[in-house]
């Protein structure tokens, strides 16, 4: 019984706080991967440049400043096109659809993910993506119907006090 009441309370503390089970990434190993970047750009493979500029996408899409989530979509978007795999395709995807949650467009992030899913329909960590998208979505439409309710109710006192004033 105290696990369930837990649960509960862990649940209600997770829909008022917004945490996610995305990962963060800190600054520090955002440089790092830009500096495995700029080595591999010293005369490595391609294929290992290209494991290396995953690796700093995926850091840049999970750090905690919205520049470099940005730099990471836009580096994403520009290498989409290259993909030369299913599973190339599939990463690229969710790694975009990580960026534009952190960024805040819910709704791009939900189409890539489910580009993703229409890939590899399977893969657990797409769909809880998903379900972190639509959870997301579903907490701000039910506090913007607060919002909406309370201004409601503020007008509507408003206007009853201006009669009761009248009268």
């Amino acid at each position: 019984m105290d696990a369930k009441i837990g649960k509960f309370f862990d649940s209600v503390s997770t829909f008022f706080t917004g945490a996610d089970q995305i990962p963060w990434c800190d600054r520090d190993i955002v440089a790092g991967c830009e500096r495995e970047v700029a080595e591999a750009e010293k005369g490595s493979s391609d294929e290992f440049k290209s494991e290396c500029i995953m690796r700093l996408s995926w850091a840049l899409v999970h750090s905690r400043r919205p520049e470099d989530v940005q730099r990471g979509i836009a580096m994403l978007e520009a290498s989409l096109s290259g993909a030369k795999s299913p599973l190339q395709m599939r990463e690229q995807l969710y790694l975009l659809a990580v960026g534009y949650y952190r960024s805040g467009d819910y709704s791009r992030s939900r189409e890539l993910v489910e580009q993703c899913l229409s890939i590899a329909p399977d893969w657990r960590q797409a769909q809880t993506l998903q379900k972190t998208i639509e959870d997301k979505i579903t907490k701000d439409g039910i506090i913007g119907i607060g919002i909406a309710a309370a201004a409601v109710g503020v007008l509507a006192g408003g206007l009853a006090a201006a009669f009761a004033r009248k009268n």
